[in-house]
This record gives C-alpha cells, sequence and structure tokens, in this order.
C-alpha cells in the first residue's frame, strides 16, 4: 500500500540507499499502529496475499515480534477465525484523503445532492383581459398551498401581478428591468408576499428597445432564472399582453405553457398566432417548450355563446382543454384591492376552489 508498496518492488540496495526518508518514517508508523492500539489484530491487511508477497521477496510482517515464527502466532489466529478482521490501518490513512479520494466522494455526494429544476410555466396569450395574472397568482398560491416551493416573474409592464400582492410598482427599487437589461441577479428582486414573486414596474416598458442590440436577448430571462431555478418546484410568468421580446423570453425559458381563454370568439382567435409564435420558438430558441392546456377563464355558464365557444375549443383541441372551468366571480375583482390572492381573501368560497381544482389537474399532469 502506499509507499510501501512500491518499495517492496525494488530489491537492489542501491536503490534502497536512495530512498527517501518519509519511506522510513511511514514504515515506522506503519509498525507502530498495531503496538499503541489493541482494536486492530496483528496479521496482514485484508484482501492481500501474504503468499504471492513472500515469493517475490517481500520482507515479513514488521507485526511479528522479532524471532518469532508464523506457527507461533497460529494459536492467536485461529483464537480469531470465524471473526470479521477490520483491515489494520495503513500510513496513509494516517494522512488526509487523497486529491482523488476527495474527488469520488465529491462526486458521488454531487450526483445524489442534485436536484430536480422548477417547472417553469408560461401563461401567455396575445388578448388582454382574459385572467392571465388572475391564473398566474392563483394556480402559484394554491401550489403553495400543496406544499411547492413558487415564484411568481410579473413580465407584464403593468404590473398588475406585482400590485395584486399589495407591492406598488412605481415605488419598486430594482424590478425584472434591471435583470433583463442590466443582468441583475434576480435574486435581487424577489420580494416574499403569499409566493416569492420577481417584481415589476413601468420601466419594463422600455426594456424591449433597450435589449434590441443586445446579444442573446431572447434568452435573458432563461439565463436569470438559472440561478434560482434548484430553490423552487415552480416559476409562473405572467407575460404581457402581446407576442413581443418580453412573452418570447418567456416562452424560451419555459417548459410549458398554459393559455387562459376567455369564453368569447376573439380571444379564441389569439391562439391560433400564438400557436405559430410558439412553433417559431419550438424551431429557433426552445424545442422543449409545450403547450400544457388550454384554461377557459370568465365563463358565463348562462349565456349560449359562453356555452358554444367551450365546444369550439374541446372540437379543436381535444384533451388540452382542461376540464377546469373558471367562472366568472366578483371575489376576482375584490382580491388585488387587499393585496392578496383569492385564496387567501375567500379561502372558502368557490373563486378559490376554481384554482385549487386547476392545481390539482396540473399536478396530475405531472405525475402522469
Amino acid at each position: 500500500m502506499g509507499f510501501l508498496s512500491r518499495k517492496s518492488k525494488f530489491t537492489s540496495t542501491s536503490v534502497e540507499e536512495q530512498q527517501h526518508p518519509i519511506v522510513e518514517e511511514l514504515e515506522e508508523m506503519e509498525a507502530a499502529v498495531p503496538e499503541t492500539s489493541g482494536d486492530w489484530p496483528a496479521g496482514p491487511v485484508v484482501g492481500q496475499d501474504t503468499s504471492s508477497s513472500q515469493a517475490a521477496g517481500e520482507e515479513p510482517s514488521p507485526t511479528a515480534p522479532a524471532g518469532e515464527t508464523a506457527e507461533e502466532h497460529a494459536p492467536a489466529a485461529t483464537a480469531l477465525e470465524g471473526a470479521e478482521e477490520p483491515a489494520r490501518l495503513q500510513a496513509r490513512d494516517l494522512i488526509a484523503p487523497s486529491r482523488h479520494e476527495g474527488e469520488a466522494e465529491s462526486s458521488d455526494t454531487d450526483a445524489e445532492a442534485s436536484v430536480k429544476h422548477a417547472d417553469v410555466i408560461a401563461f401567455a396569450n396575445q388578448k388582454g383581459g382574459v385572467a392571465k395574472t388572475t391564473t398566474t397568482l392563483n394556480l402559484a398560491v394554491a401550489f403553495a398551498e400543496s406544499g411547492y416551493r413558487v415564484l411568481c416573474v410579473d413580465l407584464d409592464p403593468q404590473g398588475n401581478l406585482t400590485m395584486s400582492q399589495g407591492i406598488d410598482p412605481d415605488k419598486v427599487e430594482k424590478s425584472l428591468y434591471d435583470v433583463l437589461v442590466h443582468d441583475m441577479p434576480i435574486s435581487e428582486i424577489i420580494v416574499k408576499r403569499e409566493i416569492d414573486i420577481a417584481v415589476s414596474s413601468i420601466d419594463l416598458a422600455g426594456a424591449e428597445i433597450a435589449m434590441s442590440t443586445k446579444i442573446g436577448r431572447e434568452r435573458s430571462l432563461e439565463k436569470a432564472l438559472k440561478e434560482v431555478s434548484a430553490d423552487y418546484d415552480f416559476v409562473c410568468i405572467d407575460t404581457p399582453p402581446s407576442l413581443g421580446l418580453l412573452t418570447i423570453n418567456a416562452l424560451t425559458a419555459a417548459n410549458k405553457v398554459i393559455v387562459p381563454v376567455q369564453c368569447e370568439y376573439l380571444s379564441m382567435r389569439g391562439l391560433v398566432q400564438l400557436q405559430n409564435t410558439l412553433k417559431m420558438i419550438q424551431e429557433n430558441l426552445n424545442p422543449d417548450v409545450r403547450i400544457e392546456g388550454i384554461l377557459p377563464t370568465m365563463l358565463d355558464s348562462r349565456t349560449v355563446h359562453a356555452k358554444e365557444a367551450i365546444e369550439i375549443l374541446e372540437e379543436n383541441f381535444g384533451d388540452l382543454v382542461f376540464k377546469s372551468r373558471i367562472r366568472k366571480a366578483i371575489k376576482f375583482a375584490e382580491a388585488p384591492v387587499k393585496g392578496s390572492s383569492v385564496l387567501k381573501y375567500d379561502p372558502k368560497g368557490n373563486a378559490a376552489s376554481y384554482y385549487r381544482d386547476l392545481a390539482k389537474e396540473v399536478l396530475a399532469h405531472e405525475s402522469a
């Protein structure tokens, strides 16, 4: 083992005379171990073939007292038969672990400690007023109620998601504008409320122009989220009502897209343009992004038009349409005034139950 195993390969006296002084020190340390402690029985190193080592001309074990033969030690060996012999310490065991051993341990630790990265869900529809912000916040809070770690990203310059958590977007000092344009770490703009939220400000309206000359501008949000991806189970991104650079950043960073669709004809027309944009994203920027589902929102089941809209969605998109329905409720308008989600504002009401049902459906897709 160690230096000693290398020494036994050389029998020439000239080589032994030139051996480094540390070899002798290691030999003394190795020979002294069984004498200073009774925990390790004398004998060969576990796994060492003594017959082959003696045939090769190696010296007998330094642990045997001078003048005694192996036969005289037979009773002691017999007494230990049937019991597991712990390996005798070697000189290298008295020194710090080697660099290679450290690397092996760290690689194993890294493999065990590898954390599943967050599912990044973008909520997108180029038509405004379809409950994107309401869905982003309340679904995120429903995830958090189920014990998941959730981050919301307010990518809309209007800052409605930020305001819905009681934060004034006009008073924040740092926002997503600084992250996307100046490469500020996203952790510096995360505020803890019902869920963690990366806040927005009106400055974000100028982000597209400021990023126009930036190389890799479509991946700015994706790069920013890498810093915190392992800290969350879900990242929910609220997008502006357009298919501009901010929405492209969201779709490039996401692996799933939920499309809130108001149960009206004009809202459904936006699906076609979103599909075309998503196809370009898949071909050029993010081949893994896919539509998780289409969510009918602001449903008024009393009207024939709403029922027809649902039928059209299901005929054209089949299983992509969520079974959950978000019906109209005044609580959705009241909750942001209080700076909270509807699940906190009216936890036992119907409005809260709609998003809890949606969360169960999304999580069921996750486990499927």
